[in-house]
């Protein structure tokens, strides 16, 4: 463990340390694009921040080569080299479209090759648990497939969920961890050394997110872009292939007494699509819904809009920052509760705490409908938003007894919004109405 912590703050420190210099670096190439009509920020923001989190990738499997025992996981497993392989292939591509805004199939295609070239060096599927069955092997076509779908998903997942500061890498961030627990789970509690892989990738995955995040955080300063977006959903979806199709389920059968028993064990993890799909039931979501969304208008799958579900927290009226968090609680919520679920699945208080952290979370949701006015006196202690308006007090105090003087000149009233027509996160983006000179004299 403390080889992995030590491995996670060097790819973080790495991260955070170049991110500053590629910001420059990203001003001074002209990678900062103007505003598109789906974006939420107000003001042009470099990308390619990709680049940092590439070098703290590559930072994080030298350091790791060095140490005693996580050197292991590269004398007895070709899969390291075959996610650097894979990693810097997508990564060059993400880079030449954070500068010259490359056509999508063509992104597609350059994805579709790196995870061909992980498949090469031996990182694929080579088996599926099937509840009630056991392990079914998969021949080398049926593994390629599935392997390179499973990338090419994972990898548009996270790249639609980058739409606001720091939601794609925080939500990638706590997927790695809950990742990281299951598989550090397989590898040391069970002694399975086919887990380590994909233990390391986890841990490296969370060091780059983590030392990219204090610059991406709203206000963002930078943009992780398509070089980093793409580059975390395959380190992420390489990490699950790792440890869910190379990891045998016979293997367990000493702990849990044969295949089968084995196979249910691991069923809360493994079925529901794939461990990346579990993790990331989110960004997956959000992928599908833009898919038939689009489709279903006539558009191209791969159009951008402003229908993902971070844009729609937007407009409910959620902040920039409380629309990330209620993503970062969603997907904690069913990163850790199926992590919680696989190793204790019989408990039904797990089921209990998952409804009771759900049910709060949808009111979280829909907080902002309720705007109830606190009294007077508790005003001080509560955002600006449930406080009694100004003309709801001039209306409600009566005027002060005393000889009336005529005003020099009514000031006109300034207007003001209510209902749909009230700045929230996704109006707030242009100027807000502003008071003219001549009506402030």
């Amino acid at each position: 463990m403390r080889e992995y912590l030590l491995t996670l703050c060097i790819t973080a420190a790495v991260t955070y340390l170049l991110t500053g210099p590629v910001r420059k670096f990203a001003i001074v190439a002209g990678a900062m694009p103007e505003i598109r009509a789906r974006d939420v920020h107000r003001e042009p923001t470099p990308r390619l921040g990709g680049i940092a989190m590439f070098f703290g990738l590559c930072a994080g499997l030298l350091v790791a080569d060095h140490l005693p025992n996580l050197n292991a996981v590269f004398e007895n497993s070709n899969e390291p080299r075959a996610l650097l392989s894979g990693a810097a292939l997508i990564w060059l591509i993400g880079v030449l479209d954070d500068k010259f805004e490359i056509d999508a199939l063509i992104k597609l295609g350059g994805q579709m090759i790196a995870a061909g070239v992980m498949v090469m060096q031996g990182l694929t599927i080579l088996w599926i648990p099937i509840p009630g069955v056991g392990p079914v092997s998969l021949t080398s076509g049926q593994g390629t497939l599935l392997t390179v779908a499973l990338v090419v998903i994972t990898i548009n997942a996270v790249n639609f969920v980058d739409g606001l500061d720091g939601l794609a890498a925080g939500m990638v961030c706590i997927a790695s961890a809950a990742s990281f627990m299951y598989a550090y789970r397989i590898w040391y509690g069970y002694g399975i050394e086919a887990a380590a892989p994909a233990t390391l990738f986890a841990a490296i995955l969370m060091g780059m997110c983590l030392g990219f995040l204090p610059h991406n955080m709203h206000p963002a300063r930078i943009f992780m872009g398509d070089s980093g977006s793409m580059l975390i959903g395959l380190i992420l979806a390489a990490g699950a292939i790792s440890v869910t199709g190379q990891v045998d389920p016979a293997t367990l059968k000493l702990n849990f007494g044969g295949d089968r028993d084995a196979t249910h064990a691991m069923l809360p993890v493994f079925i529901p699509l794939l461990m990346p799909l579990t993790i990331i039931a989110i960004p997956f979501a959000d992928l599908v819904l833009a898919i038939v969304r689009r489709t279903w208008n006539g558009k191209s799958p791969f159009a951008a809009d402003r229908g993902h579900l971070h844009h729609r927290l937007l407009e409910i009226g959620h902040s920039h920052s409380r629309a990330v968090l209620i993503m970062y609680f969603w997907s904690a919520l069913i990163a850790f509760g199926t992590v919680a679920y696989s190793v204790h699945s019989t408990s039904v208080w797990i089921l209990f705490v998952i409804v009771a952290l759900s049910a709060l979370g949808l009111v979280l949701l829909l907080l902002p409908r309720f705007t109830p006015r606190t009294p007077r006196w508790a005003e001080a202690f509560v955002p600006p938003r449930y406080r009694r308006r100004r003309q709801e007090r001039a209306t409600a105090e009566p005027a002060p007894d005393g000889p009336e003087e005529p005003p020099a000149e009514a000031a006109a009233p300034v207007p003001e919004l209510s209902g749909a027509g009230r700045p929230h996160g996704s109006t707030a983006l242009s100027a807000r109405p502003r008071v003219r000179s001549h009506e402030r004299d």
